[in-house]
């Protein structure tokens, strides 16, 4: 690829687009605290861009909210002001979706018309797209399963796989801007942190769908206490959903016991991380950077106890939103540090 000053525009473009995909997820986690993905019944492209637009079209949005069971079981107190609230949180998850839609389209259009992107570019353009479709098929299938007589809320599983094609779009998009933007000279042959960052991913992987099962199931009211939980390191109520798959995926209790254990491991490799990496190059970006990972770390937990610890009847919508963010930002931090360790031995 050609040298980033040669890419500026279509790394801008990019850039653009990661900070709107993580406005996209923090607007999801919203919509998904405050019980809004199923206010809006149906799926129009073009004309569902617009909200209700007088009383009568209102009522009738209201009306087909009240054939579903979340409304009938959980909602049924609502006013059309209520319904109102939640819609707009649903309708600006899908708008800002489509908005998305059209920042990537048309900019790619003017730059493959301009011969701004390279043929070397054109393939993981055609990956980018195919994951921002596939991500809002997956979201509107999640939406549709509950849209039903039973379910309350869309399943957290189909949640969690929302989310983590959500991030896994978002690192993508970070790290094709990269290859455009950073210098091939500060990427360096670290072998010891590459292996230490690719087991910080996969653990932080697993973090992150325990991240969607907290937030899916509303876990954090299962325990309001820190470092205890409930008063036990071990927690009463563990293993009591009839199965070990049953129990980690659906008990509020096992759920966030695990989300909790999950981030004091990771503890350990970036504390390991960043006790390695203080003898590089002082001049390198990798060296500059190592802070980052830890300090965001630090904040995310900092975060998630305070979001537990000032859970009443509801989880608080600042913190939880606040948790969410700080943790993409740990996600990208750790894809970065990746990403300047990679290097190839020179021969």
């Amino acid at each position: 690829m050609d040298s980033p000053k040669n890419n500026r525009q279509v790394v801008i473009w990019l850039y653009i687009g990661l900070v709107m995909i993580m406005i996209q997820v923090i607007i999801g986690g919203i919509t998904r605290l405050t019980g809004s993905g199923l206010s809006i019944t149906e799926w129009k492209p073009i004309i569902g861009a617009f909200p209700p637009m007088n009383e009568q079209a209102w009522q009738e949005a209201f009306n087909k909210y009240k054939e579903i069971a979340q409304f009938k079981h959980l909602n049924s107190h609502f006013s059309l002001e209520d319904f109102k609230f939640i819609f707009f949180w649903e309708w600006l998850h899908r708008d800002w979706a489509r908005f998305m839609g059209l920042v990537f389209i048309f900019p790619f259009i003017y730059f493959l018309i301009t011969n701004k992107i390279q043929k070397n570019m054109v393939v993981p353009m055609i990956v980018l797209f195919l994951l921002g479709g596939l991500q809002g098929a997956i979201g509107w299938i999640m939406v549709q399963s509950g849209l039903n007589d039973q379910d309350l809320y869309v399943s957290h599983i189909r949640l969690a796989v929302h989310f983590m094609s959500a991030l896994i779009l978002l690192c993508y998009v970070f790290w094709f801007a990269l290859k455009l933007s950073i210098d091939k000279k500060q990427i360096l042959y670290v072998p010891n942190l590459k292996k230490i960052n690719l087991w910080l991913l996969l653990i932080l992987f697993f973090q992150l769908i325990y991240g969607a099962f907290m937030a899916g199931l509303h876990a954090a009211l299962a325990a309001r206490t820190w470092p205890d939980i409930n008063g036990r390191l071990w927690p009463v109520g563990m293993l009591t959903e009839g199965g070990f798959w049953a129990d980690i995926t659906h008990n509020l209790i096992t759920v966030q016991f695990i989300h909790r254990g999950l981030a004091y491991i990771i503890c350990i490799p970036v504390l390991i991380w960043f006790w390695k990496s203080k003898d590089l190059a002082q001049t390198t970006l990798l060296h500059k950077f190592r802070f980052v990972p830890v300090l965001l770390l630090f904040v995310q937990i900092l975060l998630g106890v305070l979001t537990v610890l000032n859970t009443t009847g509801e989880i608080p919508l600042s913190y939880g939103v606040l948790h969410q963010f700080v943790g993409m930002l740990f996600l990208l931090s750790v894809v970065f540090t990746l990403f300047l360790s990679r290097g190839k031995a020179v021969k």
